[in-house]
């Protein structure tokens, strides 16, 4: 067999297994950010939640948020989410913008914390938020308190994408943490009609 051919062969060989290897570390890479859940312990259902205060936005506007002051309301959606204008919170934002009025009815109130990208809240809450709920600030007591530090490489900083249903009580009512974005709007919704339906 020339020997023009089997180099040729090599080389076509080792480049297809190259880009097949590197096209598998990029996938896996990619499906642990999206799809991975954090071994976060999260706060459990019936534990009091911690009360807190915090600043962000709300339609691009300045906005301050006591849990215990918005509890007197009704229902808590307290979702924290990893950072803002990234891709899966990104469609979180969007997914809790289209559901608002459904929680709203309900008397639920959403709250969306984060402790990455913190200076674009302001943005965020009018872009992606679509100016129907506030985002603001996740301090590192919050993280540590709700128990919803991240432990993907890198991240150590930032909080693990937690949803908590709170109860005008204090008692957290349902909790659930999943790096897809895909579920929490869905479950929130669900246990907070749960809720009404039980206390009304």
């Amino acid at each position: 067999m020339p020997r023009n051919f089997i180099d040729g062969f090599k080389r076509t060989w080792y480049g297809n297994a190259r880009i097949w290897v590197s096209l598998v570390s990029v996938s896996g890479i990619i499906a642990a950010l999206v799809f991975a859940t954090p071994s976060t312990a999260a706060l459990k259902v019936g534990s009091k939640a911690p009360d807190f205060s915090t600043q962000g936005a709300l339609a691009g506007k300045p906005f301050s948020f006591i849990l215990s002051r918005a509890l007197k309301k009704g229902p808590i959606v307290l979702y924290f989410f990893p950072a803002a204008f990234t891709t899966g919170c990104t469609t979180e934002a969007h997914e809790f913008a289209e559901a608002t009025p459904e929680f709203q009815k309900l008397g639920a109130t959403i709250i969306g914390v984060t402790a990455g990208s913190v200076d674009r809240l302001t943005q965020f809450s009018s872009v992606d938020c679509r100016n129907k709920f506030a985002v603001a600030a996740a301090t590192p007591a919050m993280i540590k308190e709700y128990d919803v530090a991240s432990d993907m490489p890198g991240m150590s900083k930032l909080s693990a994408r937690t949803s908590f249903v709170i109860a005008p009580s204090g008692k957290i009512i349902y909790t659930y943490t999943a790096m897809s974005p895909d579920d929490h709007v869905k479950n929130t919704l669900a246990a907070v009609r749960d809720y009404v339906k039980l206390h009304h």
